[in-house]
């Protein structure tokens, strides 16, 4: 890995629009030799994904708003400042409890970019 610094300030990122959120990628793959990935998530109150799993674990971190992230058999009810983290393999999914949230994703490896299209 070549060191270098990488900053993302305030609106920055290469913006994703998924189904149920529009993910921004503050810190991609490329960035931490494939270690990690940061996401800024802003998703509008509205249908859930259906549980799904990753083969990879991930950490949410709640800025704005509150979300109910269902991990395995249990549902966590998230506001500002709260954090939750699902080991890979875990069936989860969230939905948002107020009319928008803001939230922070952090995933192991690389691997949560490819999703997107973006090179991990």
């Amino acid at each position: 890995m070549t060191e270098s610094v990488h900053l993302s300030n305030a609106g920055s990122g290469v913006e994703h629009t998924a189904p149920d959120a529009t993910v921004t990628v503050k810190i991609g793959a490329e960035h931490t030799d494939g270690q990690y990935e940061l996401f800024e998530i802003d998703a509008p109150r509205g249908d859930a994904t259906p549980p799904h799993s990753e083969s990879w674990s991930k950490a949410f971190y709640v800025l704005q708003g509150r979300i109910l992230v269902q991990a395995g058999d249990q549902g966590y009810d998230l506001g500002p400042g709260s954090s939750i983290s699902i080991p890979a393999g875990t069936l989860n999914t969230f939905s948002v409890l107020t009319p928008a949230a803001k939230f922070l994703t952090i995933s192991q490896t690389g691997r949560m970019s490819e999703l997107f299209g973006s090179p991990a």
